[in-house]
């Protein structure tokens, strides 16, 4: 007996001994399969070890295997902008425009949070299954850090709005959640687009050329960019389509090369926006052959060609000496380098993520979450007489409107599938008391005038204690130049307002009416409402919702829920009060320069709790000034409100903005209650740029204001909390 166990010990000791020499041996021949190398070191010898058509075929987004190297293949195409997309079942959040309107870093962090752990059992489940095709993949090419610069933009509800501050913070938070805190491994990679001036016009973006004023370019377009990059660490980097001062932003050396690499130090990947390396060549004729394109975008510091020119023309440009392979080994470390921190080289059990389970997608403890991004973006723009909330034991209420029963409303762009989606109509259905007589007609087609003449849905508003009317625009109407399919101007806007037959129909219920006339209105840019703003009694904007928000509006509509977003951009009056969309000046537009009088300005949003702002006071020390406030709450309900810090000059020069927002801070109070709260702003925040795009400290009179909305006399006129201010003096 004794004899045997020390046989089988030795037996083990044997085969332990093998499999060391084994690991080890491979280790040897493959040392970019070493967890004891770095991954730098790692990357490089992996590198070293490709041919050079091997090389070329690793840098687009469509990766194939190299089998004798133990290479798999890989898709780097993933989208991520409010849940997993274009992958099968996820959990679909609000839009990010709406999740901007929440004011709510924390918020950010949690929803991406979610959404990479999602994406991380999914690819457990993909490779498990064998699937590494597009869309399967952790490298997301999200999020869209643009700045919504005119409304008329299709592609502006992907953004966080027009405050760079605002789009800045929230974007922060997103990338941390997405990207995880493990000191050695990636959750998942996000990439941040498009760099660096982009917003429209869709119909123009594989040719136009953005030309900002440096003061802008640098005050305006470039901030947030900056901070993900120096301050979020983000990994990936996705460059626009259009030109930016008539180089081709995917070959640009000022933004590739000089703000990027040397100005801020980035060490990740960039990746070309689908088919922009062709737009080189093709669109903006910068060059006069594709080699000639993918050697100006691998030099300029393209990463990814998101596209077919690298793999097409790039072993040509360096046969044709455009390019070197010294400079495409460069390109695929920064590639390798985001492989290997994803833990893709590496074995299961040492990447914590790996652990992820499925029973995370799509989860209950998701769904909640869904349901509270979406019921904290919900802003409300008017409510008079406060008819809002409805009593859920209402007798007659009525639901109408194009969208009332509409899934896609929901969903956005860039969306995943879910089993849970929840209308409007079915939310307020399972909202109101089962006596209630719930009537429901749509009545009116989402774009075009109905095709039958006769339509008794307004006629049933005169039987109705309330009229809930779901009106406004969805992603078939605004998005980007390939997707809006019911866009007659690719996906962009011309006009604010809502579809003409969608203005006669709501005409026709407030004729109609018994009761309060509630506008829901879902979208994901300003709505220039006009006369209905008039004729509606209380208006909501839900953005684009989510999975979950039919139940987020009705808890607003009927009182489980107090309203609490904030608009994160300004809506006009009409496009007449704008400059020409073509125009990337920002003289005219956002809270920052707009002149006249908006329909809603920014930053505004009201509640069913009553704020008062008090007792400001102001201290400075060596590295910051401190503005402490009280916010009384004088209604009788609970309530969250987002309090704003600007700055606004006492005798601006032609080049300054209005307004600077220089902080804002989502609180909460109890009713009756009165809490104290902070705004540490450090002195190197106190700039502004010059016309020459360099930032000064400020200097002279300014009044600094604490307020709930944009500290204008319209905000007070649509039921803003009156602001508290004072003016201090910054001296050089």
């Amino acid at each position: 007996m004794l004899v045997c166990t020390h046989k089988k010990r030795l037996q083990r000791l044997f085969i332990g001994a093998v499999t060391l020499i084994t690991a080890s041996t491979f280790a040897a021949e493959k040392p970019w399969n070493n967890e004891q190398l770095s991954f730098d070191a790692r990357t490089d010898a992996l590198i070293s070890a490709m041919t050079l058509d091997e090389k070329i075929s690793q840098l687009s987004d469509e990766s194939p295997a190299i089998e004798r190297l133990g290479v798999p293949k890989y898709n780097w195409w993933n989208e991520a902008l409010h849940g997993v997309a274009r992958n099968g079942k996820a959990t679909i959040f609000p839009q990010v425009i709406g999740l901007a309107a929440t004011f709510d870093p924390e918020l950010s962090y949690q929803m991406a949070d979610a959404i990479s752990s999602e994406a991380r059992a999914k690819y457990n489940i993909s490779q498990a299954m064998g699937n590494r095709e597009k869309y399967t993949g952790l490298t997301f090419w999200s999020p869209n850090i643009n700045i919504f610069r005119d409304p008329r933009w299709g592609r502006g509800q992907e953004t966080f709005g027009e405050s760079p501050l605002l789009t800045s913070i929230m974007a922060d938070a997103f990338v941390r959640g997405i990207q995880g805190d493990h000191s050695k491994y990636l959750k998942a990679a996000a990439a941040a687009k498009h760099f660096g001036v982009h917003s429209g016009p869709e119909a123009l973006r594989h040719s136009f050329d953005a030309v900002p004023t440096q003061k802008d370019l640098y005050e305006t377009y470039l901030p947030a960019f900056e901070y993900l990059i120096t301050k979020s660490n983000v990994a990936g980097l996705m460059c626009a389509y259009n030109a930016v001062f008539g180089e081709p932003a995917c070959s640009s050396e000022f933004l590739l090369t000089e703000l990027l690499k040397k100005q801020w130090q980035f060490k990740g990947y960039v990746v070309s926006d689908c088919g922009a390396l062709y737009d080189i060549h093709h669109g903006h004729k910068q060059v006069k052959t594709p080699e000639q394109a993918a050697a100006k975008a691998l030099n300029g510091g393209v990463s990814l060609n998101c596209g077919f020119t690298y793999n097409a023309s790039l072993k040509q440009a360096v046969e044709q000496g455009f390019a070197s392979e010294q400079t495409i080994d460069e390109r695929l470390k920064e590639l390798y380098l985001i492989r290997f921190r994803l833990g893709f080289f590496d074995g299961a059990e040492a990447n914590p993520y790996n652990a992820i389970p499925a029973s995370v997608i799509n989860s209950p403890e998701h769904l909640a979450l869904a349901k509270e991004v979406a019921t904290k973006s919900i802003v409300l723009l008017k409510n008079n007489n406060h008819v809002l909330p409805l009593d859920k034991n209402i007798k007659v209420p009525y639901v109408t409107g194009p969208f009332a029963a509409s899934s896609d409303v929901l969903m956005a762009n860039y969306y995943g599938i879910s089993g849970n989606m929840v209308t409007i109509l079915e939310g307020i259905a399972n909202k109101v008391s089962q006596g209630s007589a719930l009537n429901y007609r749509m009545g009116a087609l989402p774009f075009n005038d109905n095709k039958n003449p006769k339509n008794w849905a307004p006629f049933v508003a005169k039987t109705a204690d309330a009229v809930i009317a779901v009106v406004g625009i969805s992603a078939d109407m605004e998005g980007e130049e390939v997707d809006a399919i019911a866009s007659e101007h690719k996906g962009d806007r011309v006009d604010l307002k809502l579809p003409q037959n969608q203005i006669n129909y709501v005409k026709q219920l407030a004729e109609n009416k018994k009761g309060p006339l509630v506008l829901v209105v879902a979208s994901g840019s300003p709505v220039a409402l006009g006369e209905l703003y008039d004729l509606a009694d209380a208006v909501v904007q839900v953005w684009y919702p989510g999975e979950q928000g039919g139940n987020a509006v009705a808890d607003v509509l009927f009182g489980d829920a107090n309203p609490s977003g904030h608009l994160p951009l300004t809506f006009p009056h009409s496009v007449e009060q704008l400059p020409p969309y073509e125009d990337y000046r920002m003289q005219g537009r956002t809270y920052k320069f707009m002149e006249q009088e908006p329909l809603f300005p920014f930053g505004f949003g009201l509640s069913y709790a009553e704020f008062e702002y008090r007792d400001l006071k102001i201290t400075q020390n060596d590295s910051s000034y401190r503005v402490s406030f009280e916010v009384l709450n004088v209604s009788k309900r609970a309530g969250s409100d987002v309090a704003q810090l600007y700055l606004t000059p006492i005798n601006p020069s032609d080049e300054e903005a209005k307004f600077h927002l220089k902080g804002f801070k989502r609180l909460q109070v109890e009713a009756g209650d009165a809490t104290r709260h902070e705004f540490v702003v450090p002195h190197s925040a106190l700039t502004r740029m010059t016309k020459k795009g360099e930032s000064v400290a400020l200097a002279g009179q300014y009044r600094l204001h604490v307020a709930n909305a944009l500290p204008i006399q319209r905000s007070l006129e649509l039921g803003a909390a009156k602001p508290i201010s004072q003016v201090i003096e910054f001296t050089h």
